[in-house]
């Protein structure tokens, strides 16, 4: 009985690991230094092969014809399912014998009688660091791919590791990559902040400033922050972590700057001890302080003059519009939509505004944005649903509507026009108004009534220069014309002074700004408050201080705070109300309802404070 049972366990298990699908890859390295060792891996699944031999790569030396093999095998049941995968992996070790980008050649092995082949894959060879090698280690990568942090082993990176000698700057630091040096105003921009290091080991890592994109609107892209990637900067290798990456779109033109931010972290350097004749290692932890590097990017303003119907889209796109159905009856409804479809700042395009007949009854309409990260910019489709119910019987028309965006690629405006419709509405089981009613309805608005009843005539002879009543009349109006003239007189000296104008005005337009960041507030969008509030914030400081946007940095608000006798704090708190927007657009636990709130609360109140302190006048 139990040879019986072990007999079908073995050929239960057979027929499932030979209902699996049998498949043969390669696992390429990630990149290698020149004269280390690394290793190429043949991943074989749900199968036993032979005749695999090693393929010659270009570059390299083979250092093992002999493959080193290892086994893994599972079984499990799900739901009564049962289920078996096996995986065989064969490792070749080479050698790095110089730099460039090498193939690996297609690998095969056989099957149950069948031949399969693996795809030929692709790895780099950085150069070895310009350093002289007596200040290396020397010992290689290790093999196969770079593991994550805790498990790194970049040996030839070794003397950094050595408390004996101190770091420097170019050991780690943290630096900010564009895709683009010149962009126009609008344009999708891919920045990435990483982290190189030639330390294996990184104990903590915190943010203690976060990074700042002054002028931009960002679109965060997921990253994880590991240590798994080796690259060649400067003649020098380093193992590397992307630490936040993000499609920037600028929102002014002129030099724009970006900064890293500030970041405190901990390695791991080794103390040599020497004990008579022997010499071992002690862990010894080290913090760092990496200081802000900051990128700048020129953005070119967009072309003038900018066409009708232009609303900042910049991208490439395409237009279309449908309608359904074209035929009704009064009282039904009918769904007119626009599809806005391409890559660029789609997230920030606003709604088409069609022409819709008055005979229509519309509803607020219905906007579906959905975007995502494409490369290095963002692509994604915008809907808008108009609802239209007709009241009127007749035949209507909707002209064509247009979408005009600019064409970074093309330097131009680019006009798409999106087809009109002409609606045939009949009469519905409601009451409907005719046209004829409607305009018989605006021709009697400028109809009035005649007067009638008995009229009160008075005949007099006495000259109206003798009336008190005159001479009254006349002083006022030369009162009335004096002051008139006082009033025009200032009028015109506060028009010449361009800059007091908008010093005077800027409350007025950061309180209008304010009320479009509380509406976004009281409907619990996070993300739409905190743009309102930079723009509000920032066109703010430059109305009040008489400084173009551009030219607005931290410190010189608060130099020019400073300069016109504007007590510190209050140039503080309006910092960290920018800081906390900037910090909200990446940091979840700031778009909390509480968070929000008190950022609102803190720039009214800071902005109250500025204005109570009078300073309308250069000092």
């Amino acid at each position: 009985m139990k040879k019986l049972f072990l007999i079908l366990t073995v050929t239960l298990l057979c027929c499932m690991t030979m209902a699996a699908q049998t498949s043969f890859q390669v696992i390429p390295p990630r990149n290698v230094i020149v004269g280390n060792r690394f290793a190429v891996t043949y991943r074989l699944s749900n199968g036993e092969g032979t005749s695999l031999n090693a393929p010659p790569i270009n570059g390299c030396k083979l250092l093992n014809p002999q493959p080193g093999v290892s086994t893994s095998q599972s079984y499990q049941i799900i739901n009564g399912q049962a289920s078996s995968s096996s995986t065989v992996e064969y490792t070749f070790v080479y050698r790095a014998e110089k730099e460039g980008t090498f193939s690996i050649p297609a690998a095969s092995i056989v099957v149950d009688g069948k031949k399969l082949t693996s795809q030929a894959a692709k790895f780099a060879v950085l150069p070895a660091d310009k350093a002289p090698q007596s200040q290396q280690g020397g010992y290689g990568y290790g093999y196969g791919n770079v593991p994550q942090q805790q498990s790194v082993h970049v040996d030839d990176l070794s003397s950094q590791d050595d408390t004996s000698r101190p770091i420097s700057k170019d050991d780690i630091f943290v630096r900010i990559i564009l895709n683009k040096s010149h962009a126009y105003e609008q344009e999708a921009i891919e920045c990435t902040i990483k982290l190189y290091t030639k330390f294996q080991r990184i104990n903590s890592f915190m943010m203690t400033s976060p990074p700042t994109f002054d002028g931009f609107l960002i679109e965060e892209v997921d990253t994880q922050a590991a240590l798994n990637a080796v690259e060649n900067y400067n003649g020098q290798n380093y193992v590397t972590a992307v630490l936040k990456k993000c499609i920037i779109f600028p929102q002014k033109s002129g030099k724009l700057t970006i900064n890293s931010g500030k970041y405190d972290l901990s390695v791991v350097q080794i103390e040599r001890v020497s004990n008579g004749w022997f010499v071992s290692g002690r862990p010894v932890e080290k913090e760092v302080h990496l200081q802000p590097y900051t990128s700048s990017v020129n953005i070119t303003p967009l072309p003038e003059p900018r066409p009708a119907g232009f609303d900042n889209a910049v991208g490439q796109f395409t237009f279309e519009s449908r309608l359904a159905p074209d035929k009704l009856k009064t009282g039904e409804a009918a769904s007119l939509e626009y599809i806005v479809t391409g890559t660029g700042n789609i997230k920030y395009v606003h709604e088409p505004k069609p022409e819709i007949p008055d005979e229509f009854e519309q509803f607020t309409p219905k906007t579906d944005s959905r975007t995502r990260v494409s490369g290095s910019t963002v692509t994604g489709t915008m809907m808008v649903d108009y609802t239209l119910v007709p009241q009127s019987v007749g035949t209507f028309k909707i002209p064509d509507q247009k979408f005009v965006y600019f064409d970074p690629s093309k330097r131009a405006y680019v006009t798409l026009t999106a087809p009109g419709y002409t609606m045939e509405v009949a009469k519905g089981s409601g009451t409907t108004i005719s046209a004829e009613q409607r305009e018989i309805e605006a021709k009697n608005t400028d109809i009035l009534h005649i007067k009638t009843g008995a009229k009160s005539l008075s005949k007099t002879h006495d000259p109206i220069i003798f009336s008190w009543w005159y001479w009254t009349i006349a002083a006022v109006m030369v009162v009335v014309l004096l002051l008139a003239a006082i009033i025009y007189g200032r009028q015109a000296r506060l028009n010449a002074d361009v800059a007091g104008r908008r010093n005077a005005r800027a409350n007025k337009v950061a309180r209008k700004r304010l009320r479009e960041a509380e509406k976004f507030m009281r409907a619990r969008q996070p993300e739409q408050f905190y743009e309102s509030m930079l723009k509000a914030m920032w066109g703010y400081l430059s109305d009040k201080l008489s400084m173009p946007v551009s030219q607005l940095t931290r410190q010189n608000i608060q130099e020019t705070l400073s300069g016109r006798g504007v007590a510190e704090d209050i140039s503080d708190r309006l910092i960290s109300v920018l800081d906390q927007c900037e910090m909200a657009r990446y940091t979840p636990d700031s778009s909390s309802e509480a968070s929000v709130e008190a950022v609102y609360n803190e720039a009214t109140s800071s902005i109250n404070e500025l204005e109570k302190s009078n300073i309308s006048k250069r000092k």
